[in-house]
């Protein structure tokens, strides 16, 4: 099974190479989508789980530790078959840790209607910035700068928001994660596109993976703020 599918030959014709370049493409595009369907399941099933057990807090410091430590693990082994298995403990781990988040909604008057909007939401930005980027084939690579910088200044924002506890912040941290997540969508599918080299289905899926859960966990934030609760 490859998971790496970059295989265009070196002597190849021009035009050979690029029907070439454009078959691997579609073949990463679709192998993505289908890993990333079925972990998006997986999570949801970790999530009523955790629910189920009637977990109630999940504690910080296991969540990076969990969450950091099987992220490496997934980089460490995406070329092989163990990628796959890291890529499901991974995103089994974060749904687990939405169960506690879940269920707090859950227990709000509304809270069932705010989590079905935050995924009808979550589900239109995502198909809709993936569509932008398949049909346009805009080149999204100028992005990049955009991410790294936007990285560092909401680790330093939630660092801050943990210690000082500012409602003020907590609304832009959110807000700031929706435009990442967004950008972080555009950049991954403009880079299995547009870059031959971007041919690991494993990391592109968990690229999107973490986009698509920061943008449902922000979504569902600022919803839960915008209507007091």
């Amino acid at each position: 099974m490859a998971y790496n599918d970059s295989r265009v030959s070196r002597s190849a014709p021009a035009g050979q190479s690029g029907y070439s370049n454009s078959i691997s493409t579609n073949k990463v595009l679709r192998n993505t989508y289908a890993l990333l369907a079925m972990t998006l399941l997986f999570s949801a099933v970790t999530a009523g789980g955790a629910m189920a057990l009637g977990i109630e807090r999940m504690n910080i410091f296991v969540f990076f530790i969990g969450a950091y430590g099987l992220m490496f693990l997934v980089h460490k082994t995406a070329n092989s078959a163990m990628g796959l298995l890291a890529t499901f403990a991974f995103t089994g781990f974060m749904g687990f840790t939405l169960g506690p988040m879940l269920s707090a909604y859950l227990a709000l008057p509304n809270g069932a209607s705010l989590i079905m909007t935050a995924l009808a939401m979550t589900g239109v930005t995502f198909f809709g910035l993936s569509a932008v980027a398949l049909i346009t084939k805009k080149d999204f690579g100028f992005l990049a700068n955009f991410l790294v910088a936007g990285a560092i200044v909401l680790i330093l924002a939630m660092v801050a928001g943990l210690i000082f506890n500012i409602a003020a912040l907590s609304l832009m941290v959110s807000a700031g994660f929706v435009l990442f997540a967004s950008a972080a969508i555009l950049y991954q599918t403009s880079e299995i596109i547009h870059r031959a080299g971007e041919t690991n289905y494993i990391l592109a899926t968990v690229t999107l993976y973490v986009s698509i859960y920061n943008l449902f966990v922000s979504l569902l934030s600022l919803l839960g703020i915008m209507s007091s609760d």
